[in-house]
């Protein structure tokens, strides 16, 4: 199972490539690397560097940067008192633009003090009646936090941010978008809030909005949650670039953690931000009946200022990335890729799990037969179109026109549940065995990169471990009793490369909060499986 490269298709009727229609419908080709990895090498120089920083310079700064918020406390605190429930006064009274203006300067010392010498402000920020919203994107490391200090924006956050101190009190003063997870109706309140403040005419501050949902690694702009969009007003694009010759910025779900990411941050000489405020974009009648276009078209003109692609991931297909198991997805898998072409062909995840027997037993059939693009078709049931001519190139490994259907089942059953293992190992023996259940080397590699999404894997090493009296052939008893033994085996016979180099990011045992924004999309995407995004930080 392998991604063939195959350039972006034009939308029918469009003149180019890179022209739009209605929701993305052009093929989006997949970024060159999964963006919820970030990997960080150091070489020996920096590792010096990173020592002599740690002692010298980084207890300094880490000191300074301390300072500086403790000195903001006091001015919003003594704001706080003044402020009182309710619309903002307007126009804004005159202590509180001096307050603004104080803690901006205040901001900006402590970005300064953290090495964040060069902060380029690109464009014209708009006015709250111009865009109440500001949609700021590729959203990857809590470091974003600039843009919204200096534009002193409302965000939204998690109701109990409010009870930390110092930083609880800082939070209050932007006047951000409270979001209670104990409470039920909470991402319907929150797009609510979001409408009113929206549609007040300018007079509540512009809110800043990461629609990406989640931290990723800056390759591309994954989908944009629609709740920005759904109050059909017009928004400002705000896209950010951190142009440092290392990044030690990106915080995203697999890669160097919180803690490591500001501490190799302000070890360095310098850092730096761009930020760039794009034109106000006003929807139109369409788009505002359909927030996902509106999203859609809003993400393009972002990419494009960018210089990057699009994507259609999800925060799903992070939990796809990141879900605990045997068989650690590695950084390279295609499955991401596969996992969107099933949404685009309308057939989801969650509602697939119980086809699975189905699907099995119908490519079981076919004992190693190959079919072509119109017979996959007619095996899931749907019609021919670009997005399934291009599920069918991942399997097509040869380009030869034919794939083995037990491949897409076993691709399947790890989208469907990426946790499980043993459940699509079990599968694929049935599929891939004979009469009596055993199979051999080859079928065992088949299985095991199409479960992985790799081209490649050597599993020789694996396969002799198992089949511990050398008869050529495992069941699938046998494969159990070794996992049990070795429940590490991936990292040890098939990857280890990858997941012992040095520098290279480690697939953590369970993700990490991540994000400054909440998840507050009206619809339910908890793929079916119990959620792990409550990720405000």
């Amino acid at each position: 199972m392998r991604l063939r490269a195959r350039g972006p298709r034009a939308a029918p009727g469009s003149s180019t490539a890179s022209s739009v229609g209605a929701g993305d419908v052009r093929r989006l080709a997949p970024p060159g690397r999964n963006p919820f990895v970030h990997e960080l090498r150091l070489s020996a120089l920096r590792k010096a560097q990173v020592v002599l920083m740690s002692l010298t310079l980084f207890p300094l700064r880490l000191l300074l940067v301390v300072a500086t918020m403790l000195l903001a406390w006091p001015f919003t605190f003594l704001a706080s008192l003044r402020c009182v429930d309710g619309d903002p006064e307007q126009p804004p009274a005159a202590w509180r633009k001096v307050m603004d203006f104080l803690l901006k300067a205040i901001m900006r010392t402590m970005w300064f003090s953290g090495g964040f010498h060069w902060v380029v402000m690109k464009g014209q920020q708009a006015s709250p009646s111009e865009a109440a919203i500001l949609t700021l994107a590729p959203h990857s490391s809590y470091f974003d936090a600039i843009a919204v200090t200096l534009t002193m924006s409302s965000i939204v956050m998690k109701a109990e941010s409010r009870d930390i101190p110092i930083w609880g009190t800082l939070i209050k003063y932007i006047r951000p978008v409270f979001v209670s997870r104990s409470d039920q109706d909470s991402r319907r309140k929150t797009v609510e809030e979001i409408r009113r403040r929206a549609q007040s005419n300018g007079k509540w501050p512009q809110i800043m909005i990461f629609p990406e949902g989640t931290c990723t690694n800056r390759t591309c702009l994954i989908t944009f949650k629609p709740g920005a969009f759904i109050p059909g007003v017009p928004v400002q694009p705000v896209v950010l670039r951190y142009p440092n010759e290392l990044d030690t910025i990106t915080w995203t779900w697999q890669g160097p953690g919180a803690l490591e990411t500001l501490w190799l941050t302000l070890c360095q000489f310098h850092n730096r931000v761009e930020i760039e405020f794009l034109p106000v974009y006003s929807p139109s009648e369409e788009e505002k009946k359909d927030p996902a276009l509106y999203a859609s078209n809003v993400r393009r003109v972002m990419a494009e200022a960018l210089g990057i692609s699009v994507t259609d991931y999800t925060f799903e297909d992070c939990q796809l990335a990141l879900a605990e198991g045997q068989l650690r997805l590695p950084a390279d898998t295609c499955l991401l890729e596969f996992a969107r072409l099933v949404r685009r062909l309308g057939l989801k995840p969650e509602a697939l799990e119980k086809d699975l027997a189905r699907y099995s037993e119908s490519a079981r059939t076919h004992r190693g037969g190959r079919m072509g693009l119109p017979e996959f078709a007619e095996y899931l049931g749907v019609p021919v179109s670009d997005t399934l001519e291009d599920m069918f190139s991942l399997f097509d490994e040869s380009g030869e026109g034919r794939m083995d259907p037990r491949e897409y089942v076993v691709a399947l059953s790890v989208v469907c549940r990426p946790a499980r293992t043993l459940d699509t190992i079990q599968l694929a023996f049935k599929m891939y065995g004979s009469r009596d259940g055993h199979i051999d080397e080859a079928a065992l590699s088949s299985i095991l990169k199409t479960a992985l999404g790799v081209a490649e894997l050597s599993v020789t090493n694996l396969f002799q471990a198992i089949d511990q009296e050398g008869t050529g052939q495992i069941t699938f008893a046998d494969f159990c009793s070794f996992a049990e033994m070795f429940p590490n085996f991936a990292e040890e016979y098939l990857y280890p490369k990858q997941t012992h180099s040095d520098g290279s990011a480690q697939t953590p045992l369970a993700p990490t909060p991540n994000g400054f924004c909440a998840d507050f999309s009206p619809e339910n995407s908890d793929f079916g499986r119990k959620p792990f995004r409550e990720k405000l930080d």
